[in-house]
């Protein structure tokens, strides 16, 4: 009798529900689904780098990135990142703590792979965590300067635009930031424009010189969204409506 009496949980644990998972087990799907969500996080139609994918891989919480392959995400397979993430389950019927693991998983960043796309279980490479020098920061476009230094033309007189291109040149630019002058209707029309990624706002200024008026703003972030004709040297000489 006592004998079954010792039985009866572990016959109310597996009855009609199959055999219950160890612990480790369930801490292994634990971090599986940490490793999911990192995919999911990671995933994006812009073109990365594999370096841009890493760093921004270790920005997740949790996510010690380990290995990265590939060049980009829009070549080939894209890139796969290997991630070691924490997991941990606890039963009270057989466990005397809480059973912590950390287990490594390969996950694929390509605009091929489908949303929540389950990572491969691989094992862990030796060797320390990885760690990725933080960007480039992009050089700073020099609105206070060009607004300063821009001529002022009277409302009589006629705008040269020779002296507005002398004008950018004694700025002494950065050398990625593209200039655009072009002359239209008797005013001068000035883009200074970093490049963009095609998917995030582009950084630029416009400037529009005319008699009696000289102006610089940068267009509002819908404008500079890709295909929004808002950072172009036309746009400085004939703005567009402002956004609703």
């Amino acid at each position: 009798m006592r004998r079954l009496l010792l039985l009866a949980p572990l016959l109310l644990l597996t009855a009609g529900c199959g055999v219950v998972q160890s612990s480790e087990v369930e801490a292994t799907d634990v971090a599986r689904e940490a490793a999911t969500r990192a995919g999911k996080l990671l995933r994006s139609q812009r073109p990365r780098t594999a370096e841009e994918v890493g760093r921004s891989a270790t920005g997740i919480d949790g996510v010690e990135v380990l290995r990265v392959t590939g060049t980009s995400t829009h070549d080939g397979d894209g890139v796969d990142v290997i991630v070691r993430t924490p997991g941990s389950a606890y039963n009270e019927w057989f466990d005397v703590q809480e059973i912590v693991v950390r287990r490594c998983f390969a996950v694929r960043v390509s605009p091929k792979s489908r949303w929540g796309e389950a990572p491969r279980d691989v094992d862990c490479p030796d060797g320390p965590p990885l760690s990725f020098a933080p960007p480039p920061e992009p050089p700073r476009l020099p609105f206070k300067e060009l607004r300063a230094s821009l001529p002022r033309v009277a409302a009589s007189s006629q705008v040269d635009e020779a002296r507005v291109r002398r004008t950018l040149a004694a700025l002494d630019l950065d050398p990625a930031i593209r200039t655009e002058v072009k002359a239209d209707g008797g005013r001068v029309g000035v883009l200074l424009s970093v490049q963009g990624n095609h998917f995030d706002p582009q950084d630029c200024l416009l400037a529009r010189v005319e008699p009696g008026t000289t102006e610089v703003w940068m267009p509002p972030r819908i404008q500079r969204m890709p295909g929004e004709g808002g950072c172009t040297v036309g746009n400085a000489s004939h703005p567009l409506p402002p956004p609703h």
